[in-house]
């Protein structure tokens, strides 16, 4: 029986127990493009326009005692769309691997609850034309385009069946969402999973993508945007309570919202000891932010865990080594062109590590993204959750009760305080 995942140790964490369009006329186009010769087709689904509804970022490889197994078993993974389209592709990635990891079936449906899914909305996924894959030690892999009506809002269910023993290296290891193991056996293709154990972790899949011709918004932090001390399988990380405000107030720009925070995760370097918690920023920037489908936009809300985790002696430079990677994240965004946006960090006074000196470096960090001009807009999160009568310390309705993370309730008000104006 495969173990549960045990959370990274990192100081940003909490584990939870707890617009459309057709293409090219349509499917009946595309099947005939594909009909062509192979040039034509290919030139038919280059045409296509693609964003990503839902991603997170993969982090490892866990320690051995951390490790998730599994041998001759189906995982079916959730994951929670932003925006909807009618066809959709899936990346994969064995970035984090040291051997080809060996998928023998791969499908993709809505999910209904716990571990079924609609009916008659499975569908198999195929790589290349292939229905079962090897992917290479250190790479990642996309599907081939498959049809299905997917709603905005609504949970996919990515079912993979791992024919062998193996190793979950590269991982997500936060997901606030209850994803299934099945007993052995592959149930990939089956509409009601039976269930084994529950999986709180995204191993292997990192995007999902559809077919439309929106833009992403890619959000990257550590625990604040990775959503801990939220309610478990509720959807109420910042960057989700923003998808729904787009959908309501503005669905005609369809902007997906993908979430690629990693509890822990820092601004300039690895946090030592803590696989899942990610590389740095400016390490994992390419992967996680440019290659993300119809990235348009980016928020960076990093730099606490920096902030918290440097020593003494060295938090007098630390400002000014902040702003210069920040600076660095905006030249390889605009190199894209990409608009990127600079959160404030949020207060944390009575904190564990909290320290003057340590506030001292976090009120000249926010007053450089306030000031600077330098990012193409600012979120000012420290304002919308702060405490008025105490700005160094969380709103208490807005505490999620560590002073650290913000409750549903702060959350909520982050993704209240970001001008939808940005997005048009």
């Amino acid at each position: 029986m495969p173990r549960q995942p045990v959370p990274a140790h990192a100081l940003a964490h909490v584990h939870p127990h707890t617009a459309r369009r057709s293409f090219l006329s349509g499917a009946s186009t595309i099947a005939a493009g594909l009909a062509l010769a192979p040039g034509a087709a290919v030139q038919a689904l280059a045409a296509e326009s693609w964003t990503a509804t839902w991603g997170t970022a993969p982090a490892g490889p866990p320690t051995s005692a951390t490790a998730l197994s599994f041998n001759n078993q189906t995982v079916r993974l959730i994951a929670h769309a932003s925006i909807g389209g009618t066809r959709l592709r899936v990346r994969l990635s064995n970035e984090m691997g040291s051997a080809p990891l060996q998928i023998g079936a791969a499908w993709v449906g809505i999910a209904s609850s716990w571990a079924t899914l609609v009916a008659g909305s499975n569908r198999q996924l195929t790589f290349g034309g292939r229905t079962s894959i090897q992917i290479a030690a250190g790479a990642p892999m996309l599907s081939d385009p498959v049809d299905l009506a997917v709603p905005a809002q609504s949970d996919l269910a990515v079912s993979l069946y791992l024919p062998g023993s193996v190793t979950a290296t590269t991982v997500h290891d936060a997901a606030y969402q209850t994803s299934y193991i099945s007993p052995t056996g592959n149930y990939a293709s089956t509409a009601d999973l039976p269930i084994a154990s529950g999986l709180y972790s995204w191993p292997w899949l990192t995007e999902i993508d559809v077919s439309t011709p929106g833009a992403a918004l890619v959000a990257v932090g550590d625990s604040q945007t990775d959503g801990a001390l939220t309610a478990g399988n509720a959807n109420k990380r910042w960057t989700d309570f923003l998808a729904r405000r787009l959908l309501l107030e503005a669905p005609w720009l369809a902007v997906g919202v993908v979430n690629r925070g990693i509890s822990g995760n820092r601004l300039l370097a690895d946090a030592a000891n803590t696989p899942l918690a990610g590389k740095d920023m400016l390490e994992r920037f390419d992967r996680d932010v440019l290659s993300t489908a119809g990235v348009r936009y980016l928020a960076v809300l990093l730099g606490i865990n920096d902030i918290i985790m440097t020593s003494s002696s060295d938090l007098p430079t630390l400002a000014s080594d902040i702003a210069l990677a920040y600076t660095q994240l905006i030249a390889r965004a605009h190199t894209r062109g990409v608009q990127i946006f600079g959160a404030t960090l949020l207060p944390f006074e009575g904190f564990t590590w909290y320290a003057p000196a340590r506030e001292t470096v976090r009120q000249q960090v926010n007053s450089w993204i306030r000031n600077s001009g330098a990012f193409d807009a600012v979120l000012d999160f420290d304002a919308a959750v702060r405490d008025p009568s105490q700005p160094t310390r969380i709103l208490p309705a807005y505490d999620g009760g560590d002073h650290l993370h913000p409750n549903d309730a702060g959350f909520n008000a982050i993704a209240r305080a970001i001008p939808l104006g940005l997005f048009s």
